[in-house]
């Protein structure tokens, strides 16, 4: 059985629903994954811009996002790099607030999974995540 992408569109229409014939179509998709009848691999960039499109567009809360999305990269047939530190970015998503990014939140969690406590950034959104520390670049250093 080939292994077969799964794109953003796919999950985004089965997630929104908003062309109900697609989300059918995606829903059927995924519980094949499920089943093991599919395989499928996806990446980071695709739940990235799941949870940027769900945030932004849709105005989904992000304790929603966590709930839907998690389901889905625990199917038994996909394959995502890096599941457990997106699984850890996401708990943390909804438990540090609305002011930092999804993006933020996984580079602070891959920096500490790293065993790195500081980042180099301007962005002050790093200040909002415990065991984080933010450093701006010196011009001396």
């Amino acid at each position: 059985m080939p292994v077969r992408f799964l794109d953003t569109n796919i999950l985004l229409r089965y997630l929104t629903r908003d062309d109900e014939a697609k989300a059918q179509k995606a829903l059927a998709l995924l519980q094949r994954v499920e089943s093991g009848e599919e395989r499928v691999e996806t990446s980071l960039i695709v739940i990235f811009e799941v949870v940027f499109t769900l945030e932004r567009f849709y105005k989904v809360p992000r304790e929603r996002i966590h709930s839907l999305i998690t389901p889905i990269i625990a199917l038994r047939g996909l394959r995502l790099a890096g599941r457990s530190l997106i699984e850890r970015s996401l708990d943390r998503y909804v438990q540090v607030g609305r002011h930092v990014s999804f993006a933020d939140i996984y580079n602070a969690q891959y920096a500490q999974s790293h065993g790195i406590e500081e980042i180099y950034s301007w962005d002050r959104d790093f200040d909002r995540i415990e065991g984080i520390s933010r450093v701006e670049p010196n011009h001396d250093e």
